[in-house]
């Protein structure tokens, strides 16, 4: 055998076992490969269901506007009415088109803010809620630390440009799931067109989010767009008793990414209730109680969420308080119930009580002594 033929038959060898390495490989997808980088979460349980580069901070022009109107929503009511501040009118980028001098609601304000992206209308609600808007944005970040975002950090109400005005894609689907939270939100994200019934002029909104239109079952959130943050996306669709919410940052075909992932999201995963609100967990023997047993329940329900093809088995532990003595009252947390998958927690609840458990008292013993000798 010659050396050449030998170098030739290790090639070949070599190019086959590569070959085969190729048709037996299965290399998950890349999802979302033209964002920077993305989220995707089950909004009632909060798991995260897909991400690439979730924790990177970066800039997120107009899906600030989620959290700008989360604390409008929360600090007044949407019927008031106030005179539009001066330094509202003109402010750069999409806009609502306010008036010196115009009086406007909050709730026309709120539907010009999300869905014609209204930077002057972020202005004008920031100033009639925190005072001016470097009050309005101390009340943004106060916002984000009291949910725990490390990573987000606001300079303006409406997304435009700073080099410090970053978040990432995984805590703006935290924001937008609280933000979900609120029935006036998700009503004006869904809506696809509104007009004013406030100010000098009525103004035709048509909502901005594309998805409206194109995705069964979407409901908004939020879109936007600065040179330096490029297109950004928050956004969320409900099928078959799951909402899922995702983010993509810096994405040019925000839409059709989005679909993409929701139907990632939809086909792949379901919600499942481990632990249902009521649920009879256990009894337990109260000493010196006139009822004796003292029935107890979870207060809530806990839900995950699995691949459709994953099978799993959850522990579950209930650790009820020791030494109980009576009086319990119904609806008393007595203790709690844990679940989990492996080693992980899953998810907790209270236990609370499901009746009554008196003292044994005086009249306790008087009615059962009078019971005996009536015997």
């Amino acid at each position: 055998m010659n050396r050449t033929w030998m170098k030739a038959s290790a090639a070949m060898i070599t190019a086959f076992g590569m070959i085969m390495m190729m048709m037996t490989s299965k290399a998950e997808p890349l999802l979302a490969p033209d964002a920077a980088s993305m989220a995707v979460i089950e909004c009632e349980s909060g798991c995260l269901l897909a991400e690439r580069n979730k924790d990177v901070r970066l800039p997120m022009a107009s899906t600030t506007k989620i959290m700008t109107a989360l604390i409008v929503l929360e600090n007044c009511d949407i019927n008031e009415q106030f005179v539009i501040p001066d330094e509202a009118v003109g402010t750069e980028g999409s806009s609502m088109y306010l008036g010196y001098g115009e009086r406007v609601s909050v709730k026309d304000l709120l539907y010009g803010l999300m869905l014609a992206s209204g930077n002057d209308a972020a202005v004008a609600l920031a100033v009639h809620v925190g005072g001016d808007v470097k009050g309005f944005v101390d009340m943004m970040n106060k916002k984000a630390e009291d949910m725990g975002l490390e990573r987000t950090h606001f300079v303006t109400p409406n997304g435009l440009h700073s080099d410090e005005h970053l978040t990432t894609a995984y805590e703006l689907c935290l924001i937008a799931r609280e933000a979900l939270k609120n029935e006036v939100f998700r009503e004006i994200t869904s809506t696809k067109y509104y007009k004013t019934e406030t100010g000098d002029k009525v103004r035709t909104l048509k909502n901005k989010n594309s998805l409206l239109w194109d995705y069964e079952g979407a409901f908004g959130v939020k879109t936007g767009y600065t040179m330096a943050a490029g297109r950004c996306l928050v956004f969320g669709a409900e099928r078959d008793g799951m909402t899922v919410v995702g983010t993509v940052l810096n994405c040019r075909p925000m839409f059709e990414t989005a679909a993409e992932l929701l139907d990632e999201a939809f086909e792949t995963f379901s919600k499942e209730t481990v632990v249902e609100a009521g649920q009879p967990a256990s009894n337990t023997y109260i000493k010196n109680s006139i009822e004796n047993i003292l029935e107890i329940e979870t207060k809530g329900s806990i839900i995950t969420v699995m691949r459709k093809d994953e099978k799993k088995s959850f522990n579950i532990s209930c650790e009820v308080y020791p030494d109980l003595t009576a009086p319990i009252f119904k609806g008393e947390t007595v203790g709690v119930l844990n679940v989990y998958d492996g080693g992980e927690l899953v998810g907790s609840t209270e236990l609370v009580a499901k009746n009554d458990v008196h003292l044994r008292d005086y009249g306790f013993w008087w009615r059962l002594l009078s019971d005996l000798f009536a015997a």
